[in-house]
């Protein structure tokens, strides 16, 4: 690791007075030259290990890279992330206010100033937990700066990540997309004045992650499509951007043919309630499906917001009986629910990346998949694709698949042969540890 430098702050933080020690210049540079291995540090503001792409992340981009012999530590707050054997994981609390009652916090609790930071902003509608983790991450590690080469934040894009840069540390971002794109088409799905002015304060922390993210010097995005819209929303340079893709476990999503496909069951992934990922363009498609084929369902894993616009829909487009909610399913049950259905659709508006359509690829289904953001990019050959937000086109080439045996076989071919290619935890780990060099011998 460089030698540090005085940590100056811009913005109004409190000092911060933890004596610094790292080994010297010379010797950081020589862990980089002769390929020894890293001691990396990555970061997560919050790792839920079974759903959200950042517990999926951290987990096995931790894996990739301790068996590529590196040394990794997790550093997360709130849900903690499930890790292999051999990765080390360091706990920051929080208030963890999206699984437990605001009006439980404790007086000892209030009395942290971080945590009456969390407890305020979510009483007033916002989300402050980015903002958080990063001053307490910031502190642990001008704490332990010397047991580490590199530090890797996962998309917390706080101020507490920039004053870590500023010291000197070589820092690694990684951002999957701008969450300003989120943003925008919660916005336009939303005619109801009040929960716009909701929308817009829940999404405050996007000025301080434009702010931090155009002032990064190494940042890792997982698609061109993304890095462009980086580019854009958020003010980086291109110099600034790297594309290392998302990685899929291929031993775990993987082709089971002693499982017998049911012709007439559709799977998705897709957050229920999320407008980004087109859950009523495919709730609108199924709906012309069934009428050509009353046996037809949908399993979906997700679990909708209980009284939410999702189930509000499905009531009104009468599909209850048709679609099957799974939720908090492991990797293992979801690969066997691949195998046993026909076709895997992702409908979703915005992707910087699409994790499940690689999975489903990986998996060996046949995949039908929304051209919304990077998917383009990400699927290419492995599947077919439709426009985004067009339920007439994503309804007739599901069809299509359903019921040409021929095609759903090849299609299922080249999703596995373009994962292997492209998508292997180990090929992305070795593109991400390249970074990491890059980024401490620039330093």
């Amino acid at each position: 690791m460089a030698r540090l430098l005085p940590l100056v702050a811009t913005h109004p933080e409190p000092p911060i007075n933890a004596p610094l020690h790292t080994p010297n210049a010379a010797e950081a540079h020589a862990v980089v030259r002769d390929g020894r291995p890293l001691r990396v540090a990555l970061l997560g503001y919050r790792s839920a290990p079974f759903s959200g792409g950042q517990g999926v992340y951290l987990r096995y981009l931790s894996q990739a890279l301790m068996q590529l012999g590196h040394e990794v530590t997790v550093i997360s707050g709130p849900p903690y992330p499930h890790l292999v054997e051999g990765v080390s994981l360091v706990k920051l609390p929080s208030l963890d206010l999206y699984s437990r009652d605001l009006w439980s916090v404790t007086r000892e609790e209030l009395g942290d100033r971080l945590g009456r930071k969390e407890w305020f902003s979510k009483l007033s509608g916002g989300f402050a937990e980015p903002e958080t983790f990063g001053e307490r991450v910031r502190d642990w590690l001008l704490d332990h700066a010397d047991e580490f080469d590199v530090v890797h934040d996962n998309q917390t894009l706080a101020d507490g990540i920039l004053d870590l840069q500023r010291a000197g540390l070589p820092v690694v971002t990684t951002i999957h997309h701008p969450i300003t794109r989120d943003l925008r088409v919660a916005l336009a799905g939303e005619p109801r004045w009040w929960w716009r002015l909701m929308i817009r304060r829940w999404h405050r922390f996007l000025g301080m992650q434009s702010r931090v993210a155009a002032q990064l010097r190494h940042i890792v995005t997982v698609s061109r499509y993304s890095a462009a819209d980086i580019a854009t929303d958020f003010g980086v340079l291109p110099g600034s951007l790297h594309v290392v893709p998302n990685g899929v476990d291929t031993e775990l999503f993987k082709p089971l043919p002693t499982v017998t496909r049911n012709p007439s069951q559709i799977i998705a992934t897709a957050s229920a309630d999320a407008p980004l990922k087109g859950l009523p363009v495919l709730l609108k498609a199924l709906k012309k499906l069934i009428e050509a084929d009353p046996a037809r369902q949908l399993v979906l894993i997700a679990r909708p917001k209980p009284g939410g616009d999702t189930e509000a829909l499905i009531q009104r487009l009468g599909l209850v009986d048709h679609i099957r909610f799974v939720g908090d399913a492991s990797h293992e049950e979801i690969n066997h629910l691949y195998a046993e259905s026909a076709v895997a659709v992702v409908p979703s508006l915005y992707e910087g990346f699409g994790l499940p359509a690689v999975e489903a690829m990986a998996a060996g289904i046949p995949l039908v998949s929304s051209d919304g953001g990077a998917l383009a990019e990400v699927v290419a050959d492995g599947g077919l694709q439709v426009p985004a937000g067009d339920s007439e086109a994503l309804a007739k080439t599901l069809e299509r698949v359903l019921t040409d045996p021929a095609l759903a076989t090849r299609l299922g071919k080249q999703g596995r042969e373009r994962v292997e290619r492209h998508f292997c935890w180990s090929v992305c780990a070795q593109q991400m540890a390249a970074q990491y060099r890059a980024c401490i011998d620039a330093c």
